[in-house]
């Protein structure tokens, strides 16, 4: 059912009426007037549900840290899946083996869903689910081979995704879209193991899907990337790959984002570089794409929020209110492409 949440009003000159009217008497003309009827339509947008999307972030942290090889993550998978074949039959589970850093190997799962297989014109959104295996930046040096819950990093974006599937299976949308969900994102080197090689094992899933895509041949319009969007307060600047391989996708975004009233959240400002899903996506398979990432210059853990690879970065600060922003950006985004 499709609810009322935003509505943009179009004025569409729907007719070009001709009035002629005739002064009777001797030696008058015909006079004809133009007269333009404009006529206001409306298009409407289904709601987000912040609290559905909040209850998915819960749904995945309640598995405990999906660190690749852990019980936790086998079963949070077979979660996943089953939650997108409510929403569409069309989920596939791709499979896959990499090594890490360390050079261990694990086994990995890219989830995936379609909606509307069948129309060439196509959107992907992407997040990862996984959590990293140590919390190589909490505070408390005794704990940095603890593994990390992940509620922002990683949980926050697939639970706004898995809302956004929900809204799919009831709303049409007018062309494709690709929901991926992306595995062993976060399993690159420790802040005390880094190389020149470092960046390359990170994003180890989205590397593979990059290289090995789904559908042979697949294309979209364009890809959203959703990392870290559920802290209290989050700030969206326009990340630096982002602006290099697609300024004009994220010019889009934000643009609607501000329409929505949300320019506190979607900076129109520069942030930094960051290594991320999107990055293997553009260089790779060459499909432009963005990364909504949380970057907070002010934090005194990087440039990422506070909690970012800390076991601190729990459920208790996931903040509705950002699921929602964000939510609804992604919802008028997708519903606005023709």
């Amino acid at each position: 059912m499709v609810k009322k949440n935003k509505i943009l009003l179009f004025g569409i000159a729907l007719i070009l009426l001709i009035i002629t009217f005739s002064c009777k008497g001797p030696g008058t003309k015909e006079k004809k007037t133009e007269v333009t009827v404009v006529e206001k339509t409306t298009v409407v947008f289904p709601d987000f549900n912040a609290d559905s999307a909040l209850r998915y972030v819960k749904m995945q942290t309640d598995f405990g840290a999906r660190v690749p090889g852990s019980k936790a993550h086998q079963e949070c998978a077979s979660w996943l899946k089953k939650e997108l074949l409510s929403a569409t039959p069309y989920v596939t589970v791709q499979e896959f083996k990499t090594r890490v850093f360390n050079g261990d190997v694990f086994s990995g799962k890219n989830i995936i869903a379609s909606f509307n297989p069948d129309k060439k014109a196509r959107i992907m959104l992407c997040a990862h689910w996984d959590s990293r295996p140590f919390a190589d930046h909490d505070p408390d040096p005794a704990k940095w081979n603890e593994p990390v819950m992940g509620a922002n990093d990683g949980a926050s974006g697939v639970g706004v995704l898995l809302e956004m599937a929900r809204i799919l299976k009831e709303n049409q949308a007018s062309v494709g879209i690709d929901i991926i969900f992306f595995d062993m994102e976060d399993y690159g080197p420790s802040q005390d193991n880094q190389n020149e090689a470092a960046n390359e094992h990170w994003g180890l899933g989205s590397q593979y899907w990059s290289r090995n895509p789904h559908i042979p041949g697949y294309r979209a319009r364009f890809v959203i990337l959703l990392d870290m969007v559920g802290a209290k307060d989050a700030r969206f600047f326009q990340e630096g790959f982002s602006m290099y391989f697609a300024p004009d996708k994220v010019k889009k975004v934000w643009d609607i984002a501000s329409g929505l009233g949300y320019q506190e959240y979607f900076r129109n400002e520069t942030g930094g570089y960051i290594n991320d899903d999107h990055y293997f996506i553009n260089e790779v398979i060459k499909i432009p794409a963005i990364d909504i990432i949380h970057l907070d210059a002010s934090s005194s853990n990087g440039s990422f929020f506070e909690y970012w690879h800390t076991t601190g970065d729990t459920f208790d600060k996931i903040d509705k209110e950002t699921l929602r922003v964000v939510g609804e950006v992604l919802v008028n985004v997708v519903f606005a492409e023709k």
